[in-house]
């Protein structure tokens, strides 16, 4: 694990996401909406994520922390992480699923669902670490606002 800091994105795992993430934008530009889902699946489809939640890998977990850090990042700044700017007609978007998907290995993580052998490889690692506290702190915010935007969704379609 090569890291320099508590977050995914401060990660070689995270880093390897946020270049996938990059070049799947640069290849589906055209749509000038990208969604959130056709990303998850294509992430899925080049083995960032198992086949179901019950697939418990160092990797895995890593995918869809960076994956959270990447979209709240896009949220909070309008730009993709690692460009100084972005086409101003190219928009994320996220529908309930896609960041319940999310949400899902961020709580298997949190409560540290274990994998075959007993333990989650990734809480396993941090817990030894001197930055556990900022570690957990990081995971309950991204928790936190995967839950928010979720509740803002379920908000607009109620008013459709």
């Amino acid at each position: 694990m090569g890291t320099w800091g508590y977050k995914a994105l401060e990660s070689d795992e995270g880093l390897d996401v946020v270049g996938f993430l990059q070049d799947f934008i640069n290849q589906h530009n055209e749509s000038k909406q990208l969604l959130l889902r056709n990303s998850i699946q294509a992430m899925k489809n080049q083995g960032f994520f198992g086949e179901t939640f019950e697939d418990i890998d160092f990797f895995y977990d890593m995918s869809a922390m960076a994956l959270a850090e990447f979209y709240i990042h896009y949220l909070n700044t309008g730009l993709f992480y690692g460009k100084d700017s972005n086409d101003p007609n190219i928009h994320m978007t996220a529908d309930k699923s896609s960041l319940t998907f999310i949400l899902r290995y961020l709580k298997d993580i949190k409560d540290d669902v274990p994998d075959q052998h007993g333990s989650r490889e990734l809480v396993e690692l941090w817990s030894e670490s001197q930055s556990w506290p900022e570690w957990q702190a990081n995971l309950a915010n991204l928790i936190e606002r995967m839950e928010q935007e979720i509740s803002h969704l379920a908000a607009m379609e109620k008013w459709k």
